[in-house]
């Protein structure tokens, strides 16, 4: 089993910065893929972000530029960097964690509770 927390989540102005932070605790975290997702009020949950067991690294289009993913095997933990927030991207922001490195959520088999990022204008 693996079990997934995040943090870093806030309120934060248009243009700033957060950094999210994805532990893992559980069966080896080096093993898995871990993608970033986001969901806001009324819409569907949507891709973000994902690195692969190896660091092979994809961003959806919105935040290409913008957010950065990196991983840390030694701490167990998956970072999400975000700059130049937008409103657009408030959410709550969630990690998953997987065997497969997958934009689709429902590839993944672990998932964190989720942290929420509010961009105010």
């Amino acid at each position: 089993q693996v079990r997934l927390v995040e943090s870093g989540g806030g309120l934060v102005q248009a243009g700033g910065s957060l950094r999210l932070s994805c532990a893992a605790s559980g069966r080896i975290f080096s093993s898995s893929a871990v993608g970033w997702f986001r969901q806001a009020p009324g819409k569907v949950r949507e891709f973000v972000s994902r690195i692969s067991r190896g660091g092979n690294i994809d961003y959806a289009d919105s935040v290409k530029g913008r957010f950065t993913i990196s991983r840390d095997n030694t701490k167990n933990t998956v970072y999400l960097q975000m700059n130049s927030l937008k409103p657009e991207d408030t959410a709550v922001y969630s990690c998953a964690a997987g065997s497969v490195s997958s934009r689709r959520g429902v590839d993944y088999d672990y998932w964190g509770q989720g942290t929420q990022v509010t961009v105010s204008s």
